[in-house]
């Protein structure tokens, strides 16, 4: 098993990688057009069925992957350079008050299907995990892969009646995914089986990073260059986007209708 010591080879902490920055820049670019077309059909400017429709399930499916696979990356890149767990601690701190006011806000608009485990409760408790989970090395992959077959495999089990299920299908455990049915809300990342993605950026960012600093480059073309700066504040802009976008066609509404 390989043990990451989190003081070792410590570049400098101030050091960005624009790559992994812009990757996760797209998936927030990707993600503003996905809500803004959710925000259409909400406000009836254009009905989609969001929650049924494939072309718009896996493409919620592909963002959530792409983000979390990022910010898997990221944890290598921050171990690798030597990140302490006070600074860890201040980010964690940041994305768990985020997630409450996520919280708060969608029971404001979504009264009967709030967000209650979104993709920042589930970001919360995964990072703790991933972060105590670093040091396996080339586990991560396998622990990736029974993080992702698990839901499948519980979906099996509590279909058709386990007695278990219901217990499981509450909201008091339904965060961990081992569901047999999705639940109700506006927002669903459970652990499982989103941990998997989480752990399967972590190994590869570490993989990568053992070959040599080069196989993660650490610049980007100019015209890429925006992305990155999109992805390096990408919690701020997560929170902002949607208001900004709501308040936009709240706006556009009063104005229609005058």
């Amino acid at each position: 098993m390989t043990v990451i010591h989190p003081h070792s080879i410590a570049t400098s902490l101030t050091v960005r990688y624009n790559s992994v920055d812009a990757l996760r820049g797209f998936a927030m670019l990707w993600m503003t057009v996905f809500h803004f077309c959710f925000d259409l059909s909400h406000f009836g400017y254009w009905p989609q069925n969001f929650r049924a429709d494939p072309f718009w399930t896996w493409q919620r499916t592909a963002i959530v992957s792409l983000f979390l696979f990022c910010a898997g990356l990221g944890q290598a890149i921050a171990l690798k350079q030597g990140q302490g767990w006070g600074r860890f601690w201040r980010r964690w701190l940041q994305i768990a008050g985020c997630a409450l006011l996520v919280t708060i806000s969608s029971f404001v608009m979504f009264p009967q299907s709030y967000i209650y485990f979104g993709v920042l409760h589930g970001m919360a408790v995964m990072l703790l995990v991933v972060r105590f989970t670093a040091g396996w090395g080339r586990w991560l992959w396998l622990a990736g892969l029974v993080a992702l077959a698990l839901p499948w495999c519980a979906q099996l089990l509590l279909t058709g009646g386990a007695e278990w299920a219901p217990v499981l299908n509450a909201r008091s455990l339904n965060w961990l995914g081992l569901v047999s049915r999705k639940p109700f809300t506006e927002d669903y990342v459970p652990v499982l089986p989103w941990l998997g993605v989480l752990w399967w950026g972590l190994a590869a960012g570490q993989w990568m990073l053992s070959r040599s600093a080069n196989w993660v480059p650490r610049d980007v073309p100019p015209f890429l260059r925006p992305l990155a700066s999109l992805g390096r504040w990408s919690l701020s802009y997560y929170m902002l986007h949607q208001p900004v976008m709501i308040g936009g066609l709240m706006a556009l509404g009063w104005v229609l209708k005058r």
